[in-house]
C-alpha cells in the first residue's frame, strides 16, 4: 500500500504547492471546521481543507483517514478527497496504477458495508467514477465484476451488508455519469457501454424485489436503484418486469414513495413513448390503484393520494398523443382520463386540506393540444368523446376555486392565501385554455349556471359559488374577444342583481366588469348599469385595486362615450383623493384614469375638469415650495408631481389620423386652440421651477419635475412645441447646477422629437452643448460615482446621431473629448453602460465620411477604442455583453477598413494581449477573420464569442453551454 502511495503521490506532483498537507493537520482542520465556535476558524479551516483535497498529497492522507479507528466525519473527508483526485485529476493516475486502486477501493467498500452509510456512499461514488473513467477499454464488464465480487460467498461481511453496498454502488454509478466531467465523445461510448450493463443489473433487480425473503431495506434500495437507471433512458420495453414489480410493491407503506419515484421517472423518460405496447399495458396498472386512491381521499392520507395520481399524470401527460393515436383503445385511455379527473377535483381546499389537484393542469393543456393537432376526421371523433369531459373539468376547476368560508379563510396563514390565489390563476389560465376547446357554448353553459344561481327563489347561494362563476367569466373575457357573445348583455344586466356581502365577491365583481370594458366600449347603452357599482366601489378601501383598474379600463376603452357621465367621474375621484383613501400607485392610476375620461371632452370642458382637479394641489404644492425643505414635505412634493405626471400620460386631446398605425403615428393638431396639458403646465411653470431651486440636490424631486414633461412630451409631441424654449432654458439651468440623469433622459426625448425641426433647432443645440460640456468637466472630475449619468449621456449622443448628426456639426462641441470619454465609459463595471457607450459608437462610426470632426477624431484616436475593445473582450468585461462590442468591431471594419487593418495587427502584436492564453496563431486568425467579414454581423458576433471565450480559458468546457 505505502509503495502505491508513492506513485500516485508523484503522479499528481506539481498540482498544488506542498502546504504542510499531513494527515495530523487535516485532522486538525476538521476538528476546526466541525467544532470551532468562531466562524473565521471555520471558514479558514474550509479553505485550507479545500486546497488539501486537490494537492498531491491527498493520495496519501486519504487512505489514512479511512482506518477503523478515525471517526465517521474523518473518514467522510478522506473518501471524498478520493473521490475528487479520481473524478478531476484522472490524467494524473498512472495507467499501471489503475487495478491497484480499484482493488483497494473494492477492499474499502466492503469494510464500509457494515460501518458509517455517508463512508460507504462516497467510497461508492469514488469507486463509480474510476468505472466511468475506465469504461469501455480498460474496464469492459465493470458491473458484471461489480455484481461478481459482491456475491462472493468468501467475504467476511454478511450477505445483507454485501448485498445493500452493490446496490448503493450500483445506485451511484448512473447518477455520477449524469454529473460527470467526461467529455462528450467519451460521454456517448460509457453511454453505450452502460446500456448494455442493464442487461446484467435488471435481472439482478427483479429478482431481489420479488424473492418473498428480501428485507424491506433492500427492496427500498432496488427501487432507488431501478429509479437511477431509468435515467440513462433504458428502453421502457427492458423496464417492463421492474415496473410491474413496483406496481405491487405500492401496496407496502414502507415502499410507497420510492415505488412512486421508480415507476414516474421510467414513465417519464422521453424516450418512452416509442414502446406504445409496454404504455398500454400500464394503464391497467394504473387504473388497478383507483380503490387505494379512493381509500386515501377517504382517510385523509395526502401522501398516498399524491404519489397515485403524480404516476397517472406522468403516464397521460407524458404520453397522450401515443395513446390517442390508439383509437381501437380509446375506452381504456378515456378511463385513465376519468381517474386524472378525479385527482383534480379531490375533496378539499388547496393547499389547505390537498396539495395535488395543481399537479393536473398541465395534463388538460396537453390532451387538449393533441387532440386539436390531429387531422379533421379523427378531431371530430375525439371532439365527440371529449367535449363532456372537458365541460365536467370546468365545473370541477369553478368548484375548486371556490373560496373556503369566511370563518375558515380567517384561519389561513398569509402563505396559504397567496397559495390560493397563485392556484386561481392557474385555473383562470386553464380555463381560457378550454375555450379554445368549447367556444360561446362554454359562456352560454356559464352564463346559465349564473342565471339559475341569482334567479332561483328556492334556496339561498353562496357568495362563493357566485364568485367562482364570475370568476370563470373574468378568465375568459380577459383575454378572448367576447364581443360578438350573446351571452354577455345578460350577464351585464344580471351583474347589479349580485347581492354583495363581501370583499373577494366585490373584487372579482370589479375585474368582470373591467374584463368587459371593450365590450361596453361597443354597447355604450349598457355602461349605466355597471358604472354606478365601480364608482361606488371607488370608495372602499379594501376594494382599491380591482376598482381603481377597472375605472381605468372603462375610460380607455369607452372615453367617447363616457362625456354624459364625466361630471360624477371627476366628482367621485376627486373625493377620494382627497380622502386619501388608495395607496400612492392606485392615485396614480386614477389620475391615468381621469387623462383618459379628458381627452373626449371638449378643450373649455377639459380645462374647467382640469381646474377643479388641479386647483387644490396646487394650493398644497405652493404652500410646500415655501417650506424649508424636510422629508415628509418631499414626499408631499413627489407625490402631487406624481399625480400631474400621470394625468398628463394619458390626458391626449389630439386626433390620430389613422389609430393603426402604432406608436409613431401623426397627430392632428388640436382644432379648438392650444392644447390644455400645455395652458396648465405654462401656469404651473413658475411654480416648478421654484420647488425645484429649493430640490435641485435631491434626485427624487428632480425625477419626478422631468417626469411630468417627459410624460407631456410623449403624449402631446408636435403639440407640446411653445414649452420647448423654457423647458430648454430650465433644463440647462438644472443640469448646470447639479447633473442628474433623469435631465439628461428628458433632453434625449426632446431631441427625438423636436430637433429635426428648424424653429426648434437653436434652444435644443444650446441644450445639448451646455449638458454635453457639463458632463465633459464631470468626467475630469472622476466620474466613477455617476454611471447613471454617463449611460443617459451616450444615450443622448446616440440619439443625436440617429436623429440629427448636425448637433455634431458645431465647432463648439469638443468631439475629441466626448469620444474618449465614451472609451473609458467601455471600461466601467456597470453593464447598462456599457451597453450604451457600445450604442454610441456604433451610431458614430457610420458617420466618419460626413462629419469632417468625426473622421478626424476616429483618424486620430480610433485605436484607442479598437484596444478598449479588445481588452472587453480578452476578458475584462462580462461575456453577455459580447454582441455590444462585436456591434462596434463590424462598424470599425465597415466603415474604416483601411484603419482597422493596420490597427489590428499592431494591436495584437504585444505578447500576453488581450490574454496571456493566447497563441500568435489564434489572434492572427481572429484579426483575418474579422478583416474578411463586412456583410455579415451574425458572423462577427460569432467569431467575438469563440474569441473571448478562448481569451478565457473557457473554449470546448460546460461553461459554453451559455452560448
Amino acid at each position: 500500500m505505502e509503495r502505491r502511495e508513492e506513485q500516485l503521490g508523484a503522479a499528481g506532483a506539481g498540482a498544488a504547492p506542498a502546504l504542510d498537507f499531513t494527515v495530523e493537520n487535516v485532522e486538525k482542520a476538521l476538528h476546526q471546521l466541525y467544532y470551532d465556535p468562531n466562524i473565521d476558524n471555520k471558514n479558514l479551516a474550509q479553505k485550507w481543507l479545500m486546497q488539501a483535497q486537490v494537492s498531491p498529497q491527498a493520495w496519501h492522507f486519504s487512505w489514512q483517514l479511512l482506518q477503523p479507528d478515525k471517526v465517521p466525519e474523518i473518514q467522510y473527508f478522506g473518501a471524498s478527497a478520493l473521490h475528487i483526485k479520481i473524478s478531476r485529476y484522472w490524467s494524473d493516475i498512472p495507467t499501471d496504477q489503475y487495478e491497484s486502486l480499484k482493488a483497494q477501493l473494492f477492499t474499502q467498500i466492503t469494510r464500509f458495508a457494515s460501518g458509517s452509510k455517508i463512508v460507504l456512499t462516497r467510497l461508492c461514488v469514488a469507486l463509480a467514477s474510476l468505472a466511468l473513467s475506465m469504461m469501455p477499454d480498460a474496464w469492459p464488464c465493470a458491473v458484471a465484476d461489480m455484481v461478481r465480487l459482491f456475491q462472493a460467498e468468501d467475504s467476511p461481511v454478511d450477505s445483507q451488508g454485501r448485498c445493500l453496498a452493490l446496490l448503493e454502488l450500483l445506485t451511484v454509478l448512473p447518477e455520477e455519469f449524469q454529473t460527470s466531467r467526461l467529455p462528450q465523445y467519451r460521454k456517448g461510448l460509457v453511454r453505450t457501454s452502460l446500456a448494455v450493463e442493464c442487461g446484467t443489473v435488471f435481472p439482478l433487480l427483479e429478482q431481489l424485489l420479488q424473492q418473498p425473503s428480501s428485507p424491506s431495506c433492500v427492496r427500498q434500495k432496488v427501487l432507488k436503484c431501478f429509479s437511477s437507471w431509468v435515467q440513462l433512458e433504458v428502453p421502457l420495453q427492458d423496464c417492463e418486469a421492474l415496473i410491474q414489480a413496483a406496481f405491487a410493491a405500492l401496496q407496502d407503506s414502507e415502499l410507497f414513495d420510492s415505488s412512486v419515484e421508480a415507476i414516474v421517472n421510467a414513465i417519464s423518460q422521453p424516450d418512452a413513448q416509442r414502446y406504445v405496447n409496454t404504455l398500454l399495458k400500464l394503464i391497467p396498472l394504473v387504473l388497478g390503484l383507483q380503490e387505494q386512491l379512493r381509500q386515501a381521499v377517504q382517510n385523509g392520507d395526502m401522501e398516498t393520494s399524491h404519489g397515485i395520481c403524480r404516476i397517472a399524470v406522468a403516464l397521460g401527460e407524458n404520453h397522450s398523443r401515443a395513446l390517442l393515436d390508439q383509437v381501437e383503445h380509446w375506452q381504456s385511455f378515456l378511463a385513465l382520463v376519468n381517474m386524472i379527473m378525479f385527482c383534480t377535483g379531490i375533496p378539499g381546499h388547496y393547499p389547505v386540506n390537498e396539495t395535488t389537484s395543481s399537479l393536473t393542469l398541465t395534463f388538460w393543456y396537453t390532451l387538449q393540444d393533441d387532440i386539436l393537432s390531429f387531422e379533421a376526421e379523427k378531431q371530430a371523433v375525439y371532439q365527440q368523446v371529449y367535449r363532456p369531459v372537458y365541460f365536467q373539468l370546468v365545473d370541477v376547476l369553478l368548484h375548486k376555486a371556490q373560496f373556503p368560508s369566511d370563518e375558515e379563510y380567517g384561519f389561513w396563514s398569509s402563505d396559504e392565501k397567496e397559495q390560493f390565489r397563485i392556484y386561481r390563476v392557474d385555473i383562470s389560465d386553464t380555463l381560457m385554455y378550454v375555450y379554445e376547446m368549447l367556444g360561446a357554448e362554454l359562456l352560454s353553459n356559464l352564463y346559465d349556471k349564473l342565471g339559475r344561481l341569482l334567479t332561483s327563489s328556492e334556496e339561498p347561494y353562496s357568495w362563493q359559488h357566485t364568485e367562482a362563476l364570475l370568476y370563470g367569466f373574468q378568465s375568459i373575457a380577459e383575454t378572448i374577444d367576447v364581443n360578438y357573445s350573446d351571452v354577455v348583455p345578460g350577464l351585464i344586466g344580471l351583474i347589479p342583481r349580485i347581492s354583495i356581502s363581501n370583499v373577494q365577491l366585490a373584487d372579482t365583481v370589479m375585474f368582470t366588469i373591467g374584463a368587459l370594458s371593450e365590450w361596453l366600449a361597443d354597447h355604450p347603452v349598457m355602461i349605466n348599469s355597471v358604472l354606478p357599482l365601480v364608482l361606488h366601489a371607488l370608495g372602499n378601501p379594501e376594494l382599491s385595486v380591482s376598482s381603481v383598474s377597472t375605472l381605468k379600463k372603462i375610460c380607455r376603452e369607452c372615453k367617447y362615450d363616457l362625456p354624459p357621465y364625466a361630471a360624477n367621474i371627476v366628482a367621485v375621484s376627486q373625493d377620494v383623493l382627497m380622502k386619501q383613501i388608495h395607496k400612492t400607485s392606485q392615485c396614480m392610476w386614477l389620475m391615468q384614469a381621469l387623462g383618459f375620461l379628458l381627452s373626449a371632452l371638449q378643450v373649455e370642458e377639459i380645462l374647467k375638469n382640469l381646474h377643479s382637479l388641479i386647483s387644490p394641489y396646487i394650493q398644497q404644492l405652493e404652500k410646500l415650495a415655501e417650506e424649508i425643505p424636510n422629508p415628509s414635505n418631499k414626499l408631499a412634493i413627489v407625490h402631487i408631481l406624481g399625480l400631474l405626471s400621470n394625468l398628463f400620460t394619458t390626458l391626449d386631446v389630439s386626433h390620430h389620423e389613422d389609430d393603426h398605425e402604432g406608436p409613431e403615428l401623426r397627430k392632428l393638431p388640436v382644432p379648438q386652440g392650444p392644447n390644455p396639458v400645455v395652458v396648465v403646465l405654462q401656469q404651473v411653470f413658475q411654480l416648478i421651477q421654484k420647488v425645484l431651486s429649493k430640490w435641485l440636490n435631491d434626485a427624487q424631486v428632480v425625477e419626478a419635475v422631468c417626469a411630468i414633461f417627459e410624460k407631456s412630451v410623449k403624449t402631446l409631441l408636435d403639440d407640446f412645441a411653445p414649452m420647448v424654449p423654457q423647458l430648454c432654458e430650465m433644463l440647462g439651468r438644472m443640469y448646470s447646477t447639479v447633473p442628474q440623469a433623469s435631465a439628461l433622459d428628458l433632453t434625449r426625448q426632446l431631441v427625438h422629437i423636436f430637433a429635426h425641426e428648424p424653429a426648434h433647432f437653436p434652444p435644443i443645440e444650446a441644450l445639448f452643448l451646455l449638458v454635453t460640456s457639463v458632463t465633459l468637466s464631470l468626467f475630469q472630475q472622476g466620474p466613477r460615482d455617476h454611471p447613471d449619468i454617463v449611460d443617459s449621456f451616450m444615450q443622448l449622443l446616440a440619439q443625436a446621431l440617429k436623429r440629427k448628426p448636425d448637433l455634431f456639426l458645431c465647432e463648439r462641441l469638443d468631439v475629441k473629448a466626448v469620444f474618449q470619454c465614451a472609451v473609458l465609459a467601455l471600461k466601467f463595471p456597470e453593464a447598462p453602460t456599457v451597453k450604451a457607450s457600445c450604442g454610441f459608437f456604433t451610431e458614430l462610426l457610420p458617420r466618419c465620411g460626413e462629419i469632417e470632426s468625426v473622421g478626424k477624431v476616429v483618424q486620430e484616436d480610433g485605436r484607442m477604442l479598437l484596444i478598449a475593445v479588445l481588452e472587453a473582450i480578452g476578458g475584462q468585461a462580462s461575456r453577455s455583453l459580447m454582441d455590444c462590442f462585436a456591434d462596434i468591431l463590424f462598424a470599425l471594419n465597415k466603415h474604416c477598413f483601411s484603419l482597422l487593418s493596420m490597427w489590428i495587427k499592431e494591436a495584437l502584436q504585444p505578447p500576453g494581449f488581450p490574454s496571456a492564453r493566447l497563441s500568435p496563431e489564434q489572434k492572427d486568425t481572429f484579426s483575418q477573420q474579422i478583416l474578411r467579414e463586412r456583410v455579415n454581423k451574425r458572423r462577427v458576433k460569432e467569431m467575438v464569442k469563440e474569441f473571448t471565450l478562448l481569451c478565457r480559458g473557457l473554449h470546448g468546457t460546460d461553461y459554453t453551454a451559455d452560448y
